[in-house]
């Protein structure tokens, strides 16, 4: 038993070493052939992929980025359609991914309910945030009297 414990204690060293001479040589072979068309067309191929998909976010994902986590702004599913919710209150697990939400139903920009109640499916991804149209018209009336200013 003591003889074998010895002869693996001994070709512990070598094997090493012997892993670093084929690391060597690795490297010293594939620097000295010169490319051929078939590496060349491998290369290529591989650097035309597809790019990845986007990856969808869930509503909190959507919210996180949002001021006070999303609270006051809409937000819908990307396949509803005039539909969407307000956002009243978050209640977030310590990941930030995941949680529960409340919120007040909006149909064609009209709050179809009075009372919030708990949004299904915050954690698909399909979510998206809806701005609101005083903030496009805000936008819309700053830039236009500095245009009006700069012409004159």
């Amino acid at each position: 038993m003591a003889i074998l414990a010895n002869r693996a204690a001994m070709e512990r060293p070598f094997g090493l070493l012997k892993n670093s001479f084929h690391l060597i040589r690795s490297f010293s072979a594939s620097a000295a052939t010169p490319p051929t068309s078939s590496t060349i067309a491998a290369t290529s191929t591989s650097a035309s992929k597809k790019p990845k998909r986007k990856k969808k976010k869930n509503l909190f994902e959507v919210a996180q980025f949002l001021p006070n986590w999303g609270i006051g702004y809409q937000m819908a599913k990307t396949h509803w359609v005039g539909l969407s919710y307000q956002i009243t209150k978050i209640n977030l697990y310590k990941d930030g991914r995941h949680g529960k939400a409340w919120g007040i139903v909006h149909k064609e920009g009209l709050a179809a309910a009075d009372a919030p109640r708990k949004i299904s499916g915050v954690h698909k991804r399909c979510w998206k945030y809806i701005p609101t149209k005083k903030t496009i018209e805000s936008k819309t009336t700053e830039s236009t009297p500095k245009a009006e200013v700069q012409a004159a």
